[in-house]
């Protein structure tokens, strides 16, 4: 029995956030004797216990016949997760959302059980440390303490969906004894399309992921048509009682609709598909090679090591601290034992998506250690973190609708041969002759060290919705004031000079331009402006190159924009950089994504 709140098309924010702003409305006392669970959990057990006299269970219900009840259709559920036990003794660990009764009940079966209950409030696809507004009833799995091997059993009884499978398997594996099962019930994700919200693992690739992580399937058993009439029960105890529900809990009629609709649109998706309802078990067999692990800010310094001999230069915690800091922003490792020997990075970035916002992933960080075997097979680390990232992160119903990144043209066939990237776009360089130091009669500069100054602020932002309208047609990184601070004005590392073009009489904004300075020359690292304006944002971007005694300016843009820049003249050659965009699970098609993306220097985070 799920929460689901907010079902806009391909959202990138934590799920159920809609949820959690409901749940912070309710702070009034409930009478409801369930008032100590999570919202909307609290909700639905006092709909139920005013339907039918008792909620003794929150979990979803396996329904034999149309005259069942949701007592005896949870009854049925819990008498099938049973068949699937061993018999007793056998040491389980139960990881759940708080009910008790499957504890209570397996307690009472003889099995000695260890449980956990799960926070089921506002979670992200993207792992992230919990913080001290955790309740202290809720419990970590990743940070549980148990001795290893201690267990027979993991069993996830609807609680899966609110973890991270990276977490899941190697605590699984961590604690299950040789051959030990893996057990989980819940609510999938069976299709995805361009109307599928963030919300549910998808069983595809969570199997997928376990035969990677040292298990085999042994059983998948589709429960979708006896599960679904759960969500029919439950809407009408909401509809019978829904004054009572509103009073009870200090709703407004259109808080309660809201989660009504969103229940109808889960009902929907059994329906054509999308969503199921299933109990797969898997085994463990034996402990992996390499293993995957989302890292950790207290990992960084072996990443560190791993950059620094695969790039031959040093990352510095600030540098870390730039890319990484955020919980938008991820990495993925492959350990051998205590080694950390791949990399694999995501860096959240906000784009119009043909006009609408989107979040994409920018691929940073891309490293195997070069003494491993195989590393560019399909068995090897590359292979192995790379299609985990694609499937657990970016497509329809992931956090990231598309991803983007830089690699030259080797890397970007090696991906294309296993299947994994197609490529959208490839980078050319343009350059120019510097131009002398006098001033531009209509137009004059102002640097922009910060932005603080409100005015400059709504200038800049300005100039990016100019922008903006006129890529309609493509798909581009916001390029707002918030960004402008954050990828150029706060770099630890780089300093760039931004500056404001306007009308030296009038003072209307024609445009913002961000350089590099460098022994390579005077670099266009960025612009926001219209398109129009391009031809005089090189021109002055000449002039400062030549006040500064460089050599050449030059700038590198996406072929397919190439012409903007081509008609203020200079020299246009191909650089050995691609644009990938994932091909491994259901997203938006090459095709569609070809030649479309707006991207410049200082898209990437290494220029």
């Amino acid at each position: 029995m799920t929460k689901f709140i907010n079902h806009n098309p391909i959202q990138s924010t934590h799920l159920y956030r809609q949820a959690a702003h409901m749940a912070a409305s309710v702070t009034t006392k409930s009478p409801s004797p369930f008032e100590e669970l999570a919202f909307p959990f609290n909700l639905y057990a006092h709909a139920l216990h005013l339907y039918q006299g008792v909620a003794s269970d929150l979990h979803s219900g396996l329904f034999q016949n149309s005259k069942s009840s949701m007592e005896s259709a949870q009854q049925s559920a819990h008498e099938l997760l049973l068949s699937k036990l061993p018999t007793p003794p056998c040491r389980i660990l139960l990881v759940g959302i708080g009910a008790g009764t499957t504890l209570s009940l397996l307690s009472q079966r003889g099995y000695d059980v260890r449980d956990i209950v799960v926070d089921t409030q506002p979670v992200t696809h993207i792992n992230k440390d919990p913080g001290p507004e955790v309740p202290a009833r809720y419990q970590s799995l990743e940070t549980s303490i148990h001795d290893p091997e201690s267990f027979d059993i993991v069993l996830f009884k609807e609680s899966a969906q609110y973890l991270n499978q990276l977490v899941i398997f190697n605590k699984a594996l961590d604690l299950l004894a040789p051959s030990g099962q893996l057990i989980v019930m819940d609510e999938f994700a069976l299709k995805h399309d361009t109307t599928t919200s963030v919300n549910l693992h998808s069983l595809r690739n969570m199997v997928t992921l376990t035969e990677r992580s040292g298990f085999e399937l042994i059983e998948n058993l589709d429960l979708s048509a006896l599960a679904v009439p759960t969500l029919d029960y439950l809407l009408q105890a909401i509809s019978t009682y829904r004054q009572r529900l509103i009073k009870d809990f200090f709703l407004k009629p259109e808080q309660l609709t809201q989660l009504e609709q969103s229940n109808q649109i889960n009902r929907e998706k059994y329906t054509n598909g999308q969503n199921g309802y299933a109990l797969v078990r898997f085994r463990k067999k034996t402990t992996p090679q390499w293993r995957l692990h989302l890292l950790k800010a207290d990992q960084q310094h072996e990443m560190f090591d791993l950059f620094e001999k695969t790039f031959h230069h040093p990352m510095t915690p600030a540098v870390w601290q730039w890319k990484y800091g955020s919980h938008s922003n991820l990495g993925m490792g492959v350990w051998r034992k205590d080694k950390l020997i791949a990399h694999y990075g995501g860096l959240a970035r906000n784009i119009l998506f043909f006009g609408q916002p989107q979040t994409a992933v920018q691929i940073a960080d891309v490293m195997v250690d070069a003494n491993e075997r195989g590393i560019l097979t399909k068995r090897g680390p590359f292979f192995l973190m790379t299609a985990t990232f694609l499937e657990h992160y970016i497509g329809y119903g992931k956090p990231f609708l598309i991803g983007f990144g830089f690699p030259n043209e080797r890397h970007m066939k090696i991906a294309e041969r296993h299947g994994l990237y197609g490529e959208v776009g490839k980078m050319v360089e343009i350059s120019w002759s510097p131009l002398s130091k006098f001033p531009h009669w209509r137009t004059r500069l102002t640097p922009v060290t910060a932005l603080d100054d409100g005015h400059v602020t709504q200038i800049v932002n300005d100039c990016w919705q100019q922008m903006a309208r006129d890529l309609q047609t493509a798909v581009v990184g916001v390029r707002d004031c918030a960004y402008v601070i954050h990828r150029y004005l706060n770099h630890p590392a780089q300093h760039y000079q931004v500056v404001l073009i306007k009308n030296r009489f009038g003072g209307r904004a024609r445009g913002v331009l961000i350089l590099r300075h460098d022994e390579h020359g005077c670099e266009i690292v960025d612009i926001i402006a219209p398109l129009i304006e391009i031809p005089l944002l090189v021109l002055h971007a000449r002039r400062l190159a030549g006040i500064s005694g460089h050599r050449r300016v030059f700038c590198r843009i996406t072929e397919n924009f190439a012409a903007c820049f081509a008609i203020a003249g200079g020299t246009q050659q191909m650089l050995d950089i691609r644009i990938p965009a994932s091909t491994w699970d259901a997203a938006p098609s090459i095709d569609s994504l070809r030649n479309h993306w707006w991207l410049m220097s200082g898209d990437t985070d290494f220029r």
